[in-house]
């Protein structure tokens, strides 16, 4: 069985133009088709706020579940593990090696560790909870919530509230206990044979790069995006609100910030952002390799520093099928 390689880090870590170059150097091996394991990247016009690859990018390697949802839907992440064991499941097929590269660390827990068991939700129940939560609004809605959940109050966006009103409407039973209760744990036939490895450069590295890439959106159409974004009326309950950039940029497409506001408040945001990543890897994924701590690497060199790095961790273990080193 062909096996899989998974690549977690940060934003802004490098990991994109990692996977890129490994489903190149791949070649004897079959190749590499890299999946997308980000849970922004999923929704197909949000292409530059959410830093996808670009078409330039996709034309060198084979790219699969960027961009391949509306932004008016729900990925949740039990539907995003079942997406990625088919694109799995398609590249075996294919003699091809599958990547799996993200920031999503949910994302990698679950497809390695499994789903707490909830049952599936059903159509009627999940049109109720958005109807109630348009009606009540959300802080009503977090409150009525609460009055019969007091669990579900921790929870402060939309999209946790509406699954815990949903679990809890269809089973009698809160979503919190669900969670509590042993997880499925995949079967071989699920992942099978697969490789770990966590890109967590230095800060300052990231920093940079964070930085670096929000004017770069302004240069690349994202007042144009988010534009085209609200024109279809996103209710505030869908979780493509959330992405990163998304608030920062739609103020200044309101007028209610510049240019200049909204490209600082994005750095922040994404900052923050890769700051809450960092402490998620470092706790959930102690047990992964970690690459590119590097710090005398020049931005330049850093691409093929860490490729240089990881390819040959990888390239062993190809040459072992069958053996998961995590």
């Amino acid at each position: 069985m062909t096996p899989v390689v998974l690549i977690a880090g940060p934003t802004a870590s490098g990991k994109s133009q990692l996977a890129l170059r490994l489903a190149e150097a791949l070649a004897p091996f079959g190749g590499g088709r890299i999946v997308n394991a980000d849970s922004m990247q999923v929704y197909r016009e949000l292409r530059i706020v959410t830093a996808r690859p670009t078409p330039a990018d996709e034309a060198r390697a084979p790219h699969r579940l960027y961009g391949a949802l509306s932004a008016l839907d729900v990925c949740s992440a039990g539907r995003w593990r079942a997406l990625a064991l088919a694109e799995i499941a398609a590249a075996r097929r294919d003699g091809v090696v599958p990547i799996l590269v993200g920031g999503t660390g949910l994302y990698f827990r679950i497809l390695t560790n499994g789903l707490a068991p909830v049952p599936a939700i059903s159509a009627e129940v999940r049109a109720t909870a958005r109807a109630r939560l348009q009606e009540l609004g959300l802080d009503a809605f977090r409150a009525e919530l609460g009055a019969r959940d007091a669990g579900s109050i921790a929870a402060t966006d939309a999209q946790r509230l509406v699954r815990a009103w949903e679990v809890l409407e269809q089973t009698g039973t809160p979503l919190h206990e669900w969670q509590r209760r042993q997880p499925q744990q995949p079967s071989a036939d699920d992942l099978g044979p697969h490789i770990r490895v966590l890109v967590l450069p230095e800060r300052e590295r990231v920093r940079a790069a964070v930085d670096a890439r929000a004017p770069r959106m302004v240069e690349e159409g994202v007042y144009d995006e988010i534009a085209a974004f609200d024109a279809l009326r996103p209710g505030d309950e869908l979780p493509a609100n959330r992405a990163v950039g998304v608030r920062q940029f739609r103020a200044w497409v309101d007028g209610t910030s510049t240019e200049a506001e909204a490209v600082a408040a994005v750095q922040v945001a994404t900052r923050q952002y890769a700051k809450r990543q960092f402490t998620w890897f470092r706790n959930q994924a102690s047990d992964w390799p970690a690459f590119g701590q590097g710090a005398s690497v020049s931005v330049q060199q850093y691409p093929e520093s860490l490729f240089a790095e990881v390819f040959p961790f990888i390239r062993e273990f190809l040459l072992t099928p069958q053996v998961s080193r995590d």
